[in-house]
């Protein structure tokens, strides 16, 4: 997937930041291949890149028929650098306020890491550098594969920052809480193979396996029925913190939709009949 191509709906499509385009959006099927595309810049995050992202998100979270989607970053240095520094300098000078948590009210909002209510499953693609607000954009997705190159930090502490895209907040529920601490005070970085004993990442392969490991991945999960992979993802977030009394009581709106339909008879039906399922996902 280093370079999604051909044959797809491309919505935009165009690799060159002359124009202003950072984000490019190809579908393919039931799949959604986002690609941040500055490579000359390691896809550091700027204002408009922000606000591309935020508009492909919508189209990707209203299209019926899509049912996944994959992020990742041009070229083989970097996922994402992170924010655009140079840009933030700029805005500082401007005038700018400086920012702390979230990004309500600003440009490109809601973006990725505060879209809690996204219903598909997202997988990041991550070969290369994956630091600040890039790793914070990994750790808003629900699956990660990454190449045994890729590296991921979080230095906004060694800036005279802080992780404020829901770095400091994910982390710390992600991994142990004071190993967590650890990544986050120092800025240290954490090599594909440390992220995976800890639980970050799903996979870790060869750089020349990365896009067919990205793929059985994808293939996986659009065998499952989209309505229960969309109940799954909800339940678990919703009911991450509650005990299991109220978690069992709890009303979780996707389940309720996938329990009223045509696939959750189908599952069962087409499993009987030992054939396989035509999912709807509606």
């Amino acid at each position: 997937m280093g370079d999604p191509g051909s044959a797809a709906t491309t919505v935009p499509s165009c690799a060159t930041e002359d124009d202003g385009v950072r984000v490019r959006y190809e579908k393919r099927g039931r799949v959604a291949y986002i690609v941040l595309d500055r490579p000359h810049v390691l896809n550091a995050i700027d204002v408009r890149m922000h606000q591309e992202l935020s508009a492909l998100l919508d189209d990707f979270e209203r299209d019926d028929e899509l049912w996944v989607g994959v992020i990742t970053g041009a070229g083989e240095r970097a996922f994402s650098a992170g924010q655009d520094l140079k840009e933030l300098v700029e805005r500082t000078r401007a005038g700018a306020p400086p920012a702390s948590f979230g990004s309500r009210g600003g440009p490109g909002w809601p973006r990725l890491t505060e879209r809690f209510r996204l219903s598909k499953p997202i997988i990041a693609r991550v070969n290369g550098l994956a630091l600040g607000g890039g790793f914070e954009l990994a750790l808003a997705c629900d699956i990660i594969v990454a190449s045994e190159q890729a590296s991921f930090a979080l230095p906004e502490a060694t800036l005279g920052l802080i992780p404020g895209a829901g770095g400091l907040f994910r982390l710390t529920r992600q991994i142990p809480f004071k190993t967590a601490m650890g990544y986050l005070m120092t800025g240290r970085r954490m090599s594909a193979a440390r992220a995976y004993e800890l639980g970050l990442v799903n996979e870790v392969v060869s750089a020349s396996d990365l896009d067919a490991s990205v793929e059985r991945w994808v293939k996986d999960i659009l065998r499952s029925a989209p309505l229960s992979v969309r109940a799954v993802k909800q339940v678990a977030l919703d009911s991450m913190h509650l005990s299991l009394q109220d978690a069992f009581a709890a009303h979780y709106e996707a389940e309720e939709i996938r329990s009223k339909s045509t696939d959750c008879r189908e599952g069962p039906l087409a499993f009987i009949q030992k054939r396989p399922p035509g999912w709807v996902g509606y």
